[in-house]
């Protein structure tokens, strides 16, 4: 996995050509979970995808289960979450930086490239919006953290979408 800057992996999505246009997945990283969504083929709308039990122990599989969503998806990149903070570093930021060299470091995912956005309140929004389902505590969790994770995402194609208009 390498790094690029936002602009730069949208622009190498753009890139690809053929049948199958490339695609980005977004990740909202947790300590127990990582929410996972796809964008479309036009890469304008994100969408929910999954959630993937995350654990020291299995970075290897989850390496494993990126591979496989990589050419079942056709996905060129991955935007990841990452809690900005001017001030200082956060727990969930080292956290987020983490996991992402361990997944660096299986090898399994040299051609992905991969960028950070800024992730800060979509895991508050989304809880907001579930609080008055009264959803059992567990399944609340996966869907907050399966929609984060099209927040971060949907952000992001905005965004850069935007940039390439101007």
């Amino acid at each position: 996995m390498r790094y690029v800057k936002p602009l730069s992996l949208f622009k190498d999505v753009l890139k690809t050509d053929g049948l199958e246009r490339s695609r980005l997945l977004g990740l909202d990283v947790g300590s127990k979970y990582i929410g996972l969504a796809v964008s479309d083929i036009n890469n304008k709308v994100a969408s929910p995808l999954s959630v993937l039990l995350r654990k020291k122990s299995n970075i290897e599989l989850m390496a494993d289960d990126f591979q496989c969503l990589i050419s079942e998806l056709s996905l060129e990149g991955f935007v990841v979450g990452f809690p900005f903070d001017r001030q200082r570093g956060t727990s969930d930021s080292v956290l987020v930086k983490l996991f992402v060299d361990e997944l660096c470091n299986t090898n399994k995912l040299r051609g992905i490239k991969y960028t950070y956005w800024d992730e800060r309140f979509t895991s508050k929004n989304v809880e907001l919006l579930l609080k008055p389902l009264n959803l059992h505590p567990v399944h609340s969790k996966t869907i907050v953290d399966k929609f984060a994770a099209v927040g971060i995402l949907q952000e992001y194609l905005d965004y850069v979408n935007r940039k390439l208009k101007e």
